[in-house]
């Protein structure tokens, strides 16, 4: 029985031909029923893809065998999909021969995207960014899950630093943590220069996001900016999940950029986020029911469709607003 599962990664690397690295990852993908998001760039990859299991574990290794990624399963998350689509795609290669059944495609992404970018993160800085052989330079200190809960245990003014959207932020955060109020990364030079975070300057910051990627990033930019003790959990919030479930110093909800929407870590998680029309407990993520917008908030099942206010709505999904 076929198995669906996502694998989200990252690695940053130089890459000396992003284009040619484009065209090999998109016939790779093609050729094994895989569907998602990767980014390509001088810096690296960064992607999330689903499929088949045995699709999956296959390109991980024939992506391994691209010198600047051979470490790349050391930076592999592993999800379980959600389901298949009815209709298969066409037979492709299976162990390096052909496939006598053809691969099924994944229901959590409607399609792939393979693209190349200037930065793997879009901050806004691909020159402030330097990768060697061992991944970026200059980033922050990187911390176990078990190393993250001791060093809150062992300092009292440990702060927690949002490397996220403000929406991803309202359905589950690290305990006290700091969320800018903010809608894309871009956004974030301008939000760590405006002065708001400078009394945290001197303290002990972990920053956190998904899988750590934004993270890598976002913590070079904060030290080059004068935060002096910056820190980064190795494998996001999903390892820190995974390690802890509902036991550990995140609460709530984990949005994710597939079908699935958001992930909890165990039952009974708790539920931080309100509905951004009536205020009733939810962990629901939608986007604006205008086709036009690209705003998402949190809405119980009654609004589930409503509208943004920018766009004649009731929805409040200013970043302002999400980030408390």
């Amino acid at each position: 029985m076929s198995v669906p599962k996502i694998l989200l990664y990252y690695l940053f690397a130089p890459v000396a031909d992003p284009e040619a690295v484009r065209l090999w990852q998109r016939e790779l993908c093609d050729s094994l029923g895989l569907r998602g998001r990767i980014i390509i760039s001088p810096h690296g990859i960064n992607g999330t893809v689903g499929g088949e299991l045995d699709a999956c574990k296959q390109y991980i290794k024939r992506t391994k065998e691209y010198g600047p990624f051979t470490k790349l399963p050391e930076n592999v998350k592993w999800s379980d999909g959600s389901g298949f689509e009815d209709a298969p795609v066409g037979a492709g290669e299976f162990r390096g021969a052909s496939r006598p059944a053809p691969w099924k495609l994944i229901t959590d992404f409607p399609r792939l995207s393979v693209k190349v970018r200037d930065e793997l993160v879009a901050f806004g800085a691909p020159d402030e960014v330097k990768v060697g052989a061992d991944g970026v330079i200059g980033g922050g200190t990187h911390l176990s899950p078990d190393q993250v809960n001791e060093l809150v245990a062992s300092r009292d003014d440990v702060v927690f630093f949002d490397g996220r959207n403000a929406y991803e932020a309202a359905i589950g955060k690290f305990k006290d943590a700091i969320v800018p109020e903010i809608s894309t990364t871009h956004g974030f030079i301008e939000a760590i220069e405006s002065g708001a975070f400078d009394d945290v300057k001197d303290k002990p910051v972990i920053t956190y996001c998904t899988g750590g990627v934004r993270c890598e990033i976002l913590s070079v930019l904060m030290k080059n900016r004068g935060f002096s003790d910056v820190y980064q959990i190795d494998g996001g919030i999903v390892k820190y999940g995974e390690a802890y479930g509902n036991d550990g110093l995140w609460n709530g909800s984990l949005a994710v950029f597939d079908g699935r929407e958001t992930v909890d870590f165990a039952p009974d998680a708790q539920v931080i986020g309100t509905c951004a029309v009536c205020g009733k407990s939810s962990s629901h993520l939608v986007n604006c029911a205008d086709p036009s917008c690209r705003a998402r908030f949190v809405a119980c099942d009654e609004h589930a469709h409503e509208k943004c206010i920018a766009h004649g709505g009731r929805a409040d999904a200013s970043p302002s607003a999400l980030a408390h």
